[in-house]
C-alpha cells in the first residue's frame, strides 16, 4: 500500500511516503520547522518525497493527514493540502487524529519497545491558553482501542486521569513540558519529547483504510475541540498563573 501523509498539527512539519519496494516496505520521511512556515514548504515536501520514491501522485493509493486537534492554522493547512491534492489525483483522504498519532509514534520509542503485546498510552498536547489536548489509547491486539476519545482539559483535569491510569501507563506528548507537574503523577514511562508525526500515520494508515475512515476529498474536515482562540487579558493572565503553578 502506497500512503502519502503529513502532520502540521503542531511546530513542527511532518510528511512521509511509505511504499512497497522490491517486497518491502519502506518510508521516505521528512522532520522541518511547521507553524506559519508549513504552508510555504508543505507541498514541495510532498513533491520531493514523490521524486525520492519515483512515483507519481497518482500512484498513491491514499492521503492521510494530522487531522487534530492542535494548532488552528496547522489543522487547516493540512486538511486544504490533503484535499487539492487528493481532488487533482482522483484519491481518497484519511483523516487521522493527531493524538492517536502521537500515541503510535510513542508506541515505536525504545521505552516501549520491550513493554510486552500491550500498552495504554495517554496522549497530551499543549493547548495553549492554559489547556491540554488529551486521549488514552490502548494497543491489544495489534490494534488501536480508543479508552478516551480527544477532549480539551484543565492541567488539573489531565492530573487526574493520570492519577487513575494503572502503573505501566506511557504518558506523552509536549505537555509534559509545559506543565512539568504532570510528569510527577505518571505512573509509568513519560516521554514529553514525542508527538504526533506522518511516519505514524503511515503505519496507522493500513488499519484506519480497512475500517472504513477514508473520505471523498470534499468531506475531509480538521477535528476541531476548541472553539475559541482568543483570550482576554484577564484569560491569558489566569493562563500563565496556571503555568507558573503547575
Amino acid at each position: 500500500m502506497r500512503v502519502l501523509a503529513f502532520d502540521t498539527s503542531t511546530e513542527v512539519l511532518s510528511v512521509a511516503l511509505g511504499a512497497p519496494v522490491h517486497g518491502e516496505h519502506r518510508t521516505w520521511a521528512h522532520s522541518g520547522e511547521g507553524g506559519a512556515q508549513a504552508s510555504h514548504t508543505l507541498i514541495a515536501t510532498v513533491q520531493d518525497l514523490l521524486r525520492q520514491a519515483g512515483l507519481r501522485l497518482q500512484d498513491v493509493d491514499a492521503i492521510g493527514f494530522g487531522a487534530g486537534p492542535g494548532a488552528f492554522t496547522g489543522l487547516r493547512t493540512a486538511c486544504a493540502v490533503a484535499q487539492g491534492l487528493a481532488l487533482g489525483a482522483g484519491l481518497r483522504v484519511l483523516p487521522v487524529p493527531s493524538l492517536l498519532a502521537l500515541a503510535e509514534e510513542a508506541r515505536f520509542h525504545q521505552q516501549c519497545a520491550a513493554r510486552g503485546p500491550d500498552l495504554t498510552v495517554v496522549s497530551l498536547l499543549d493547548a495553549r491558553m492554559g489547556e491540554v489536548y488529551a486521549a488514552v489509547y490502548a494497543w491489544r491486539a495489534g490494534q488501536w482501542d480508543t479508552l478516551r476519545p480527544p477532549a480539551l482539559v484543565s492541567p488539573a483535569q489531565a492530573t487526574q486521569w493520570l492519577a487513575g491510569m494503572p502503573a505501566d501507563t506511557v504518558v506523552a506528548g509536549n505537555a509534559l513540558t509545559v506543565y512539568p507537574a504532570l510528569s510527577g503523577v505518571c505512573n509509568g514511562p513519560a516521554l514529553p519529547a514525542i508527538g504526533p508525526t506522518a511516519q505514524a500515520i503511515v503505519r496507522l494508515a493500513p488499519a484506519l483504510l480497512a475500517a472504513g475512515s477514508a473520505v471523498d476529498a470534499a468531506d475531509a474536515l480538521p477535528l476541531y475541540i476548541r472553539d475559541k482562540v482568543a483570550q482576554t487579558t484577564l484569560e491569558r493572565e489566569a493562563a500563565a498563573k496556571v503555568k507558573r503553578d503547575a
